[in-house]
């Protein structure tokens, strides 16, 4: 057993929190809404009032909050997570925040003499509620072994993706890119095939067989046609990947066209609904196009 801390239980966090029990690991947890953590606690984590007090209870900590300025106040400050934690613990950030953004971090952790485990996630909600997340983990040899038991907790597909700090990050950005491509070209085909007169249930059970008929698209169709628009990803979330992957691709030279026009898309539709998932999208072209994609059995 364990000790693991969890700092962010959000809609990931939670489920991570879950899995981490399931393990047979104590946890300690914090989360800035207290209510956030009462059912966790009730299932027999320990909640803690500071991420300070995390560090103190804990050997190895993940962070899974929304990005690099949320990541800085968890770690700094009086009470934060690095005036608690012990020389040689380890800090697991899981929340994506770009590859120059973690490096930055790493040097701030290591400075205390605390490892670091650079491993961003892929699986959404369903994952971390299933302990299915893929993980793309960037670390020495030594931390990464060290770490593994506690990241099967919450993960089932592990890569060790490298040793130096960046490249989980720098992987999930690639990641970023071809998801965000995927979910325009969803939307797109959805939208023209039911302005063109096919049932929208035709076009998931044959593309849904198809050799694109993956998870993203077979989840994205089901939700878009049953109109349930929040509770699994919110689309700021991978609108603030694809910002980090066109960062990323800036620094490096790499023209990206075609994550270039899915980014606009998920700028509107974040500018329009904020507070629902990525597939809220396919409402703007729905409204071009004149159609609603829906149940129609």
């Amino acid at each position: 057993m364990a000790k693991v801390g969890l700092i962010g239980v959000g809609n990931m966090g939670r489920g991570m929190s879950r899995n981490i029990l399931k393990a047979g690991h104590q946890l300690t947890m914090y989360d800035v809404r207290p209510e956030a953590m009462e059912a966790l606690v009730q299932e027999g984590a320990d909640a803690a009032a500071s991420p300070r007090a995390v560090g103190v209870a804990a050997d190895a900590v993940f962070i899974m909050v929304l990005n690099v300025e949320q990541v800085k106040a968890v770690l700094l400050g009086e009470d934060g997570l690095l005036a608690g934690l012990k020389p040689g613990a380890t800090v697991i950030c899981t929340a994506t925040i770009g590859r120059s953004q973690v490096m930055e971090v790493a040097e701030l952790v290591t400075a205390k003499g605390v490892n670091i485990v650079d491993a961003p996630v892929s699986g959404g909600a369903p994952g971390a509620a299933a302990g299915t997340l893929t993980m793309m983990v960037a670390a020495d040899g030594k931390t990464f072994a060290a770490a593994k038991p506690v990241l099967e907790a919450v993960g089932r597909d592990i890569y060790h993706v490298g040793e130096e700090i960046g490249m989980g990050q720098t992987v999930k950005s690639a990641l970023a890119v071809l998801i965000g491509t995927t979910y325009a070209g969803i939307f797109e085909a959805l939208t023209l095939a039911v302005k063109a007169g096919v049932a929208p249930e035709t076009l998931r059970d044959v593309v849904g067989t198809s050799v694109v008929g993956n998870f993203l698209f077979r989840d994205t169709t089901e939700n878009i046609l049953s109109r349930n628009f929040k509770g699994q990803s919110n689309i700021g979330t991978m609108y603030k990947d694809l910002s980090l992957a066109k960062s990323m691709a800036n620094d490096c030279g790499v023209p990206l066209f075609a994550a270039s026009a899915a980014f606009e898309l998920f700028q509107a539709g974040k500018a329009v609904n904020p507070e629902e998932d990525n597939w809220t999208i396919i409402k703007i072209l729905e409204k071009i196009a004149g159609v609603e994609v829906k149940k129609t059995e």
